[in-house]
């Protein structure tokens, strides 16, 4: 007995629904994604790049939390603040917590004796007789102070206060007044400045470490009605990412919505609509099959900007859904429509492999996501839905008033000259374009309002905090060197303050001085007998047993043994992390440019001084010359800008390649070189209009307006490709014509949407594509040579 068809089909679906099973549990298993944004920059090619690159990753500037705690009495605020600052330092998240608050014994007891080799009493004075008795006569007197208790512990050990001095020179330059043993601003807030563990770029590892804040803050006994305001790249990153993914999900819901019900009007099949989708849910599994195999790590935007490249694949089920025919199979109908549509699934692949060729490992891999993808969606239209679609349906070119509008389309003029005229018009638009052509500052694709631009310009003011523009950049062969360079910064450094060219500076060796000056500071230590009787006459006269001070002689004859402090030394004391992030080797970066033919790679260190208010960058960019270049400005704005033009230039040099094989692609094709012109003739214009009409409206391009145009470019070539397809059949133009308005009118759906969102980056998107749709569309028909003709045969 002949099997069934009905079950063949069942069959069929039953085994391609167990491959994507399959192929989606695959993925679950091995997909790890990741957030760091340097996997979309390019190769850094100049020094300061790369420089700009480990900064953008793990910066001092770029790890840095802006912490405000405000709505109670400064006495309450000081009490959270407190509880705060103890809960965070107990997190690994945090690599530093600083509220104005220091507690000696908050230093690692083998770091202790350290302190006369780090502080700068031993620059100026010796641990003698005078200086010894001038000091403890203070210290009766700040023992009768209410700060008394807390001294008449510590005092035995440290008499001169040198940790207390430490915690002064380890403070942030410009600290905001202390009160209750905290900051306390102007306006009675608790200020915090809290330093993650994890990059501020990296939006995932931010969001937890400030989750994490966030619950220790709500923990706090007592909190009330107080409430917490964060600020910082970190945070701002969180927001950012938090906002995109809220409207691009709303969006994408209810684009979801429309699209579904489109498909519903336009084919009145709910098993055409649910069998349709295989082949882009069949793309997207490859795709994603395809970039687990090829990388251990998946970039989210990859995976976001994929899934909206892939949407050029939707068409492909919808083309042989509009083009079934009365009286042909389902896989008579795909192979007549097979070699166009295989000629727009490999023209489509060619413009993303522009993509590939930039040389970002982002774009790499976005590329190998829509490329895979759109070869699963397109060989699964052609080889397996036909197979599993039922041979009863409505055969679309009966759709009521398609023939009218078909008839409408093919009776508008199409004079020889529309394309010079579109030229003539996007050369003089973008002539008189405002503005700039290219969008360099990343800053303004930034969503964030006003008022917290505002909050964060206020809370770095108000706690010192560094510049996020600018850093002052030492460059020395070794760690040492760049603290000897870092020492002997400081007085010119210092002279700048004064002239008010900048409000502040953090040198490396504010932490930790050169090997140098410890060796000097060490040999000025007296030995145990000189100390103990520099002592006896210190005290004679004071309330002071004899050996009161003994923690004090041991801590100072341990220090004059002690093998210096190195950096790797230093790691281990709190303050460790900030001096690592400050405090970096520098070696050729593997994917960098050679600086010139046959140079060697070299490794140096590069020591990294944090700058707050700066007033007068020449000042300090006129450092590079007086010191030989080995102190120069890094203006992080002007090389992430020169970082933006390398990129854009790679992306604009290999989509001219792409052009160009595209040419020869489909004039192999359709083995004509006037149809390949009426085929890429309307996509290039239309691309060119769409930047046109957006620059005389004064957007300026940025990198995701490409991306976008490379997309719209793609939905429009498979426009071309099927007006300018000669059938003499006017069932089967107006097939192609529903096929056609569904594909545009889904795009518009989707991105007409993402073009009314306030993120900047999707409006960029959307807004491009929705133009570049609807010119795509508009010139296509125009441009068509054939529709005279299928007028004709209609007739």
């Amino acid at each position: 007995m002949p099997t069934s068809p009905v079950r063949v089909r069942a069959a069929l679906l039953i085994g391609w629904l167990l491959v994507l099973a399959l192929l989606g549990l695959y993925v679950a298993r091995t997909l790890r994604v990741g957030t760091d944004l340097r996997s979309f920059m390019p190769p850094p090619a100049t020094a300061d790049q790369r420089l700009l690159m480990d900064q953008i990753g793990s910066g001092p500037g770029s790890r840095l939390l802006l912490v405000a705690l405000d709505g109670a009495p400064p006495a309450k605020l000081a009490d959270l603040s407190h509880g705060l600052a103890a809960a965070l330092k107990q997190d690994s998240r945090f690599t530093q917590v600083l509220n104005g608050d220091f507690q000696p014994d908050s230093l690692p007891s083998a770091l202790l004796p350290y302190r006369y080799l780090l502080s700068t009493t031993l620059d100026t004075h010796r641990l003698d007789a005078a200086y010894l008795h001038d000091q403890l006569q203070q210290r009766l007197e700040d023992l009768a102070s209410p700060a008394g208790g807390m001294l008449e512990t510590w005092l035995p050990r440290d008499p001169t206060l040198e940790v207390l001095k430490l915690a002064q020179r380890w403070s942030p330059p410009h600290a905001p007044e202390v009160r209750d043993g905290v900051w306390i601003d102007p306006q009675g807030e608790a200020l915090l400045l809290v330093q993650t563990r994890a990059a501020g770029f990296d939006p995932g590892a931010q969001q937890d470490a400030i989750a994490a804040l966030r619950k220790a803050f709500d923990d706090l006994p007592q909190r009330g009605a107080a409430t917490l305001t964060l600020s910082g790249p970190g945070y701002f990153s969180v927001v950012i990412n938090r906002q995109t993914r809220h409207q691009a999900d709303w969006i994408g819901y209810i684009s979801t919505v429309g699209f579904i019900l489109l498909l519903l009007l336009a084919y009145r099949s709910p098993s055409a609509l649910l069998l349709g989708a295989l082949p882009i849910a069949s793309g997207a599994l490859v795709g994603l099959a395809a970039l687990v195999t090829a990388y251990a790590e998946v970039h989210g935007i990859t995976l976001a900007f994929g899934f909206t490249l892939l949407g050029v694949a939707q068409e492909y089920p919808i083309r042989l859904l509009s083009h079934r025919r009365a009286g042909a199979s389902n896989l008579q109908s795909v192979r007549g429509l097979w070699p166009l549509l295989l000629t727009a699934i490999a023209s489509a692949c060619i413009a993303y492999l522009a993509f590939y060729a930039s040389g970002v490992p982002g774009l790499q891999q976005l590329a190998v996501f829509t490329i895979f993808g759109l070869l699963g969606a397109g060989l699964t239209t052609r080889y397996a839905l036909p197979h599993v679609l039922p041979e009863r349906f409505v055969d679309v070119a009966r759709t009521p008033g398609l023939a009218r509008f078909r008839r409408f389309l093919d009776d508008l003029p199409r004079p020889r000259w529309i394309p010079l005229l579109v030229t003539v018009a996007v050369a003089a638009m973008l002539y008189f374009a405002p503005g700039s052509f290219w969008q360099n500052n990343l800053a303004k694709l930034t969503p964030l309002p006003m008022s917290m631009l505002k909050t964060d310009a206020r809370l770095r003011a108000e706690l010192g905090a560094p510049d996020v523009r600018y850093l002052l950049v030492l460059d020395a062969p070794t760690a040492d060197g760049v603290l000897t360079l870092s020492q002997a910064m400081q007085p010119k450094l210092q002279a700048l303050v004064k002239q008010g060219a900048l409000d502040g500076v953090e040198l490396p060796s504010r932490y930790l001085p050169s090997l140098a000056v410890q060796r000097e500071r060490q040999d000025r230590l007296p030995d145990r007998a000189a100390l103990e009787a520099a002592l006896k006459r210190a005290t004679n006269g004071m309330p002071f047993r004899e050996d009161a001070f003994a923690p004090f002689v041991h801590d100072v004859e341990t220090a004059r043994a002690l093998p210096l402090l190195t950096p790797a030394m230093f790691e281990r004391s709190p303050l460790g992390q900030r001096l690592a992030s400050m405090l970096v080797q520098r070696g050729a970066d593997p994917r960098a440019k050679p600086q010139h033919a046959g140079a060697t790679p070299t490794r140096s260190w590069v020591g990294l001084a944090t700058l707050s208010g700066v007033h007068d960058p020449a000042a300090l960019a006129a450092l590079s010359a007086q010191t030989g270049g080995k102190v120069h400005l890094l203006d992080i704005k002007q090389a992430s800008e020169s970082l933006v033009a390398a990129y854009r230039s790679r992306i604009l040099t290999a989509l001219g390649v792409a052009l160009l094989l595209l040419v020869v692609t489909v004039s192999v094709a359709l083995r004509s070189l006037r149809r390949a012109w009426h085929v890429l003739g309307p996509m290039t214009l239309a691309t060119f209009l769409v930047l046109a009409v957006e620059r005389v409206a004064g957007v300026e391009i940025s990198l995701f307006h490409l991306v976008a145009l490379i997309l719209a470019a793609g939905l429009g070539l498979h426009y071309a490709l099927f007006f300018e397809r000669e059938t003499g059949d006017p069932d089967e133009q107006r097939r192609t014509l529903h096929a056609t308005v569904v594909c545009v009118l889904s795009a518009l759906l989707v991105f007409g949407m993402l073009a009314w969102s306030s993120i900047p980056v999707l409006r960029a998107i959307g807004l491009t594509v929705s133009l570049g749709v609807a010119f795509h569309f508009c010139l296509s028909i125009l441009m068509a040579p054939h529709a005279e003709r299928d007028d004709a045969a209609e007739k």
